[in-house]
């Protein structure tokens, strides 16, 4: 139960709500150029890309929730249960298990053209990372800031849309929720011309009539739509604060508050949602419990070491009340 955006205003900035049940205990994680992943394929990267982003990290090893390089190229995974298939590993394919996959594809492409071609030999296999960890169904957004893609491997093969809408939540595939949002596609156009409003002959009663009929469920077919019009209309503004304030309010209209989404009584909440200035290098991060927004700028770091770099994120945060 997850939603990402791609948006370019001014820079390029990407991020996404996680919503789940419990907790990952995931952190800011950077990954430095000179550290070493060694693929189950055998390959071995022993110099790549820089990359920042919210990762589990295990016996060293960044486990990306989403993330971005130090080129701009960015890329998230959001859960896509009873459609995505991984496979055994085939011959005369690039196989890169889906753990894999965020790290791999940000190590060795600069742009979500890259990425493209890239993705046109990989085959996405069902190897675990260890015991721990057996694989999530997933697909994935990648973009940069002229270009966003959206990787699905179903029983019908890996298929890579271009995702001219720069929004991703769940299930089901790409393709079936871009047929949905042709329901709500006028919505967006007639909000955003406020104009039109002012030359109809009937008197409107209430402000925001030009989202009647925008679902408001978490349901993700819901969130794709409704992400998707907050998106086109909102004015991201001129300045750094304006632009990533924006860009969490965004997220925020398709935000789990906890209690509202239950899986067999478990309560789905979003834990944290990121917003990453892909050209600056700026990791943003909120929380549950934590509503100021706080960063990590990759730039401060050695991007040459061959450690990865953690922050805690700061989860909660003390009420201060003035009298």
């Amino acid at each position: 139960m997850c939603t990402a955006i791609s948006v370019k205003a001014g820079d390029h900035y990407f991020g996404r709500n996680l919503d789940y049940h419990f907790d990952f205990g995931e952190k800011v994680v950077i990954t430095p150029r000179k550290y070493k992943f060694e693929l189950l394929n055998g390959a071995v990267l022993n110099s790549h890309h820089a990359i920042i982003g919210s990762a589990v990290v295990s016996d060293g090893y960044p486990l990306y929730f989403d993330a971005t390089n130090e080129k701009g190229l960015s890329v998230a995974g959001l859960n896509f249960p009873e459609f995505s298939k991984y496979n055994d590993v085939e011959k005369n394919k690039n196989n890169i298990a889906s753990f894999e996959f965020i790290p791999y594809i940000l190590s060795v492409c600069a742009t979500a053209k890259e990425a493209k071609k890239v993705l046109s030999n990989i085959n996405i296999t069902n190897l675990a990372f260890n015991a721990d960890f057996s694989p999530t169904p997933l697909h994935w957004i990648v973009a940069d800031g002229k270009m966003a893609l959206t990787v699905e491997q179903t029983k019908n093969g890996i298929q890579v849309y271009e995702n001219k809408i720069g929004v991703l939540t769940n299930s089901p595939p790409f393709d079936v929720q871009t047929i949905n949002l042709a329901n709500y596609a006028n919505l967006a156009t007639f909000n955003r011309k406020s104009e039109a409003l002012e030359n109809l002959d009937f008197p409107f009663y209430s402000k925001g009539m030009g989202a009647i009929g925008l679902p408001g469920d978490c349901s993700s077919m819901s969130r794709f739509a409704r992400a998707s019009f907050v998106k086109n209309c909102c004015e991201f503004g001129e300045t750094e604060q304006e632009r990533v304030s924006s860009f969490f309010h965004i997220l925020d209209s398709v935000y789990h508050i906890k209690g509202c989404t239950r899986d067999n009584n478990e309560l789905q909440m979003t834990h944290y949602s990121s917003c990453c200035n892909t050209d600056r290098g700026i990791y943003y991060y909120t929380t549950y419990y934590n509503s100021s927004i706080n960063g990590v700028d990759m730039n401060k770091e050695n991007l040459d070491s061959d450690k990865v770099i953690t922050y805690d994120f700061v989860k909660n945060t003390e009420i201060n009340i003035t009298n």
